[in-house]
């Protein structure tokens, strides 16, 4: 008799051992074919190293003694000094302001005012407790006050980028074409029917006194048939311009070319942190890519610019161009990205649609600021999101793959229904498809809720209906900071 209940409960403890074993086994196979990780910590960082995409330029961290690009285990991104180069209070920024101990959500706010014997806690301290200048009046998000030379942010201040990969030239009208080609696009330019075209590259000046302008840049004409193809109107032609930078193309013009192949336009921070070429500390900040000379011998090795010539009627063409140039023309910057100063104008992500961003200058710039722009490293202005003129292209980036993190959130809060949310390379955000009869891993938790109804009477050794509430694991979005949306 003992025997027999000796081999009952061994078989029965062997039969919980089956069910639970069971039991795992099909958790683990459901949270596979999920996609969802079993411990999301334990996802190795992707490495940057393995990344490479043809004639796009890695922007980012490397390590000093091997070269190699650092990891996303710890910070690679660049900081540097945003802004422009004209503003000589970016001396007073110290280099151990860049260094990347300093990091976060915070760390354009957590640097110490050295230049007026200020620390931390006391900047702190003003930013919190000190009064507001109400006879400035107010400003609206995103305002900062720019250099009338350059346009670019005063003061300058230390801003820090997420590492990206940059198209080592302006996008070309040889490209653009093959986008047109295969996805049928009219551009805004041809939708409008005209465009801006500078006055002394029209065909026949005559028509000059006729012509309609731009209010707020009268050497600007609106020449009806002028687009992509015929960039200054009816009967010319971009044949033997294959490989100049695309012109005549909107803002959306620029999004539309940059999703098609999979990438998305820079964040002018992005976009000032390639041209830089590492020259970012308060030491070796230059003006130019090409340094600080403001001469045009100097600068025509580097940039397509006016040059000493009165605008809009006399370009010596020093460079050896009047217009736009072939890309590649002139000698990239240290990272060796070509065009980022001159040539073209190159839109840029964020900023509203009356006022787009654009950045880096072009032909018709000067050195100084003496006429247009001065072309320098800071040089910045807007557009509205529509406008078509001669002298404005862009060129796209890419993020690098990042590994996914999540987080836990309530299942039955808001729509009803719990939704893994994803951001793909371009920040964009899509729904997660899952097959039918599949489940996300789920836990039932038990929560203090402070709305409840004491009329209602419950057992207490049992959770009330409204304390259980489900988890789901989904996908944390990744929060960009900044005007870079």
């Amino acid at each position: 008799m003992r025997k027999s209940i000796h081999l009952l409960r061994s078989l029965l403890w062997a039969i919980l051992l089956i069910i639970i074993a069971s039991s795992v086994a099909n958790s683990t196979v459901n949270e596979a074919q999920s996609g969802l990780p079993i411990n999301p910590d334990d996802e190795p960082h992707p490495d940057p190293n393995e990344e490479n995409y043809p004639g796009m330029i890695y922007i980012g961290r490397h390590n000093h003694h091997d070269g190699m690009r650092t990891g996303f285990h710890t910070d690679n991104g660049l900081k540097f000094i945003f802004g422009t180069g004209f503003d000589e209070t970016h001396k007073e920024i110290e280099e151990k302001d860049l260094h990347h101990e300093h990091y976060g959500p915070d760390s354009e706010h957590d640097i110490s005012d050295r230049a007026h014997g200020k620390t931390r806690e006391q900047v702190m301290h003003e930013k919190r407790a000190g009064k507001l200048d109400l006879s400035k009046g107010p400003k609206p998000y995103g305002w900062f006050e720019e250099h009338p030379l350059d346009g670019g942010m005063v003061p300058p201040k230390v801003v820090r980028v997420d590492p990206f990969f940059m198209d080592e030239a302006p996008v070309t009208n040889k490209e653009f074409g093959k986008f047109v080609r295969a996805t049928y696009y009219e551009t805004e330019a041809e939708k409008f029917g005209w465009s801006f075209v500078l006055s002394s590259f029209l065909p026949n000046a005559e028509n000059l006194h006729e012509a309609e302008v731009d209010p707020e840049a009268e050497d600007w004409v609106a020449v009806d048939g002028a687009y992509w193809r015929n960039p200054e109107g009816p009967g010319t032609s971009y044949k033997y311009r294959e490989n100049h930078p695309v012109v005549h193309v909107s803002h959306r013009d620029a999004a539309e070319y940059c999703t098609w192949v999979g990438k998305r336009l820079p964040g002018e921070r992005e976009w000032e942190a390639a041209a830089r070429g590492g020259n970012v500390g308060p030491k070796n900040r230059t003006l130019y890519v090409w340094g600080d000379e403001q001469t045009t011998d100097a600068a025509k090795e580097y940039a397509n610019l006016w040059g000493d010539g009165d605008f809009p009627w006399d370009n010596k063409a020093e460079d050896g161009w009047r217009a736009t140039s072939p890309v590649k023309t002139f000698k990239p910057n240290l990272f060796g990205l070509y065009d980022m100063t001159g040539n073209v104008w190159e839109w840029q992500r964020g900023g509203k649609h009356k006022s787009r961003i654009v950045r880096g200058g072009s032909y018709v710039d000067s050195l100084d600021g003496s006429f247009n722009h001065a072309a320098t490293l800071g040089v910045r202005a807007t557009l509205h999101g529509t406008t078509t003129t001669g002298n404005v292209g862009f060129r796209c980036v890419k993020s690098p793959k990042r590994k996914e993190e999540y987080h836990w959130v309530y299942e039955n809060e808001g729509s009803g229904t719990a939704e893994l949310v994803l951001e793909d390379e371009n920040g964009n955000r899509k729904q997660r498809q899952t097959q039918q009869n599949q489940q996300p891993r789920q836990i039932e938790i038990y929560e203090d809720d402070d709305e409840f109804d004491e009329e209602v009477i419950h057992d207490p050794t049992k959770p009330r209906p409204d304390e259980m509430r489900k988890r789901v694991l989904a996908v944390k979005p990744r929060t960009l900071r900044s005007d870079e949306l």
